[in-house]
């Protein structure tokens, strides 16, 4: 296994600037973040493009995955891709399009995107994952053309929340453009045991998020070792499952402390003997 760090902690920083600490830490990879006050698609330019190239080339931190939740800096849940309004919906499924434009220039594997987005009062979890899949069959073309996966995350109080929801949508989708981006502290949060759902994800998995969790079970990404999680046992079975891909800490409500929080987080898992 190889060990990133998640761009959406360091708003506060340049794209450059958040390669550059991700790689003095030690760091293999970064999760840029195609979004927010980062590489906004609608936003970024080939100059940018090549800066960020650049610093990748020059620290030899590779991307693990791109992260393309954030269509707006102030409400990444909206517009999503069961919006009851066509034209509001229209707006997620153009800017995931680009998003997979924008990896692909980057030679980037693989986008996370949010898994539907908050069911709309009035509309069932069924009509919710069809109205989904539809949005998905237009972006899933390019995925394919492109040669970048679009990673679904399962996520608390959206669509998509546990195994069972994910692998419901996987079978309304025929295309190996569309896998699962496991978040661990995702699922213990909506009751399940990561390590135990390792198993049952890892044919649809090229890539997980990481981080801890409070022991109540709420949805607060919480530095490594804080929370309740068994962060080892996880790992452990990702490793035991031959997987020699990235996984992603990531760490975002820590905006104010990045360069720390990473340091910290990569502290953690050196000294548990993971890197």
């Amino acid at each position: 296994m190889q060990f990133a760090f998640s761009a959406n902690a360091f708003h506060e920083y340049s794209p450059v600037e958040t390669v550059e600490i991700l790689a003095d830490i030690g760091y293999d990879g970064v999760e840029p973040l195609l979004g927010g006050t980062h590489l906004h698609p609608a936003d970024t330019s080939a100059e940018d493009v090549a800066a960020v190239t650049e610093a990748l080339e020059e620290t030899g931190l590779e991307i693990s995955n791109c992260n393309a939740f954030m269509i707006s800096e102030t409400d990444f849940q909206h517009p999503s891709y069961i919006e009851p309004d066509a034209d509001y919906r229209r707006e997620r499924i153009e800017y995931t399009r680009e998003a997979v434009e924008l990896a692909d220039t980057f030679d980037a594997d693989s986008i996370s995107i949010q898994p539907g987005g908050p069911i709309p009062d009035g509309q069932s979890r069924a009509w919710g994952m069809e109205t989904f899949a539809e949005s998905m069959r237009e972006i899933v073309p390019v995925a394919e053309q492109r040669g970048v996966n679009i990673l679904v995350e399962p996520e608390p109080d959206l669509l998509i929340e546990t195994t069972e929801h994910y692998l419901d949508f996987a079978n309304r989708l025929d295309s190996g453009a569309v896998g699962c981006n496991f978040d661990a502290g995702h699922l213990f949060c909506v009751g399940e045991n990561p390590a135990e759902a390792v198993g049952r994800l890892s044919d649809h998995t090229p890539h997980y998020h990481l981080e801890d969790i409070p022991a109540d079970r709420t949805h607060e990404h919480t530095q490594l070792g804080d929370g309740a999680m068994d962060i080892d046992g996880f790992l452990q079975t990702v490793e035991d499952s031959g997987y020699d891909g990235f996984v992603t800490v990531e760490l975002y409500p820590y905006q104010e402390t990045a360069a720390e929080t990473a340091r910290e987080a990569y502290a953690y898992l050196d000294e548990r003997g993971w890197i």
